[in-house]
C-alpha cells in the first residue's frame, strides 16, 4: 500500500513541476531579411525570342519569320514603336515568300532531275539485258550506251546539288528568323556617339639606333 501511495505522490510532483515550465518558441528574427533584399534577375528578351524563333523554324520553314512578325504587330499595338511599321512587315512576309518560292522551285528540280536519272537507268539495265533499246522508255536516239551513262550521272549529280539547296534553304530560314528576334532586341538609341583623335602607334620595328620607331594614327572612340 505504501509503494503504490509513493508511486502515485512521484507522479503529481512531476507533472507539477512539468506545467510550471511551459517551452516559449523561439521567434525569428525577420528583419535581417529585409537587408538582403536580391535585386532583380536580369532577362534576357533577345535571348528568350532567339530560342523561340529557331525552335519553330526547325519545327516548319516560316514560323519564326511569322513569330518574328507577331513581335513586330505586338510593338504596334502597345505603342512601343512609332508608326505602323508597314516596311518592315511587308519585309518579313517577303522572306516567307522567299523561302517557299525557294523550296518549291527545289522540290521541282529535284523531282524532274530524280524521274530522268530513273528513266535513264531503267534504260541501261534494260539494254544489259536485252542487247536493244527500250522501245517504250522513248530514248530510242540514245545509240550509245556512253551516252546514256553520262545523262544518267548528270541528272544524278544534279539531284544531290538540289538535295544540299534544300538542306541549306533550311538552315537560312533558321538562321535568319534567329538573327531577326536577336536584332529586335539590339537597341541603339541616340545616345551613341563617335570620337575621332589622333594618337602615336608603337611599331615593333626596329630602327637604326635600336628605339622601336613611331607612327601617327587616329584612335576611334565610340561613347554608348
Amino acid at each position: 500500500m505504501r509503494a503504490i501511495l509513493l508511486s502515485v505522490l512521484c507522479c503529481s510532483v512531476f507533472a507539477i513541476a512539468k506545467a510550471q515550465n511551459p517551452a516559449t518558441p523561439v521567434k525569428q528574427d525577420t528583419t535581417a531579411k529585409l537587408d538582403t533584399i536580391a535585386p532583380a534577375k536580369y532577362v534576357n528578351q533577345g535571348r528568350i525570342a532567339g530560342k523561340k524563333a529557331v525552335y519553330r523554324s526547325l519545327i516548319f520553314p516560316g514560323l519564326g519569320q511569322m513569330y518574328n512578325y507577331g513581335l513586330v504587330v505586338d510593338d504596334v499595338k502597345a505603342g512601343r514603336t512609332q508608326g505602323k511599321r508597314i516596311g518592315q512587315k511587308m519585309y518579313i512576309i517577303g522572306k516567307i515568300g522567299a523561302i517557299y518560292a525557294g523550296g518549291t522551285l527545289l522540290v521541282m528540280s529535284y523531282i524532274d532531275n530524280n524521274n530522268n536519272y530513273n528513266r535513264f537507268l531503267r534504260e541501261l539495265q534494260y539494254r544489259q539485258l536485252y542487247k536493244k533499246p527500250d522501245p517504250d522508255n522513248g530514248l530510242t536516239q540514245y545509240p550509245d550506251v556512253n551516252a546514256l551513262t553520262v545523262a544518267k550521272n548528270i541528272y544524278k549529280r544534279n539531284r544531290e546539288i538540289v538535295i544540299i539547296s534544300l538542306v541549306g534553304l533550311y538552315g537560312l530560314n533558321v538562321l535568319d528568323a534567329f538573327v531577326t528576334a536577336r536584332l529586335k532586341y539590339f537597341n541603339v538609341d541616340e545616345t551613341l556617339s563617335f570620337k575621332i583623335s589622333p594618337t602615336a602607334i608603337y611599331t615593333n620595328a626596329n630602327s637604326m639606333y635600336g628605339f622601336n620607331q613611331i607612327a601617327p594614327g587616329l584612335k576611334l572612340t565610340l561613347k554608348l
